[in-house]
């Protein structure tokens, strides 16, 4: 599958269940690390290039585990019908400087992922407030590699 395709499958089955996907990170030990997390697509705030991005909170395991190997996978799923994107990661935060990104480029890009992620909040002073508190990272995937089941696929239980 092609990135485009393989963008437009993640923006049809995230916009159906809340953009709730699950991130896979990776621990020291190689095991997987999965969690729960909001995403969207929009383009990377340097290259325009199209990403898959979460917002994670400063300190977390997820963090952790991105920051020694930059690479995870999201699955986005609506009913049977699911989509894994992998790919590289790019950290832009408080304690996780992107070049080229200065704390108000960070700051909009925050706001930009909760946006494509179907995000809407009455006070964008107050979300940027708690950003900077929980000292909440952009976590970009610059998609490398999908799987999927078919588009419409059937599911059938095994006994």
């Amino acid at each position: 599958m092609d990135i485009e395709a393989g963008l437009e499958r993640v923006r049809a089955l995230g916009s159906k269940d809340f953009w709730l996907a699950v991130l896979v990170t990776r621990r020291r030990s190689g095991e997987p690390a999965a969690s729960v997390v909001n995403a969207g697509v929009l383009d990377h705030p340097l290259t325009g290039e199209p990403v898959v991005a979460l917002v994670a909170r400063g300190g977390s395991a997820k963090l952790k585990h991105l920051r020694r190997k930059p690479q995870a996978t999201l699955v986005f799923r609506a009913g049977w019908d699911w989509i894994g994107v992998t790919g590289t990661v790019e950290l832009a935060g408080p304690d996780d400087e992107l070049a080229g990104l200065d704390a108000e480029a960070v700051r909009q890009l925050l706001r930009d992922i909760y946006h494509a992620a179907g995000g809407e909040h009455p006070n964008l002073e107050e979300y940027d407030r708690a950003m900077a508190e929980d000292r909440r990272t952009a976590v970009l995937i610059r998609p490398e590699s999908f799987s999927s089941n078919p588009s419409g696929a059937d599911h059938v239980e095994s006994e």
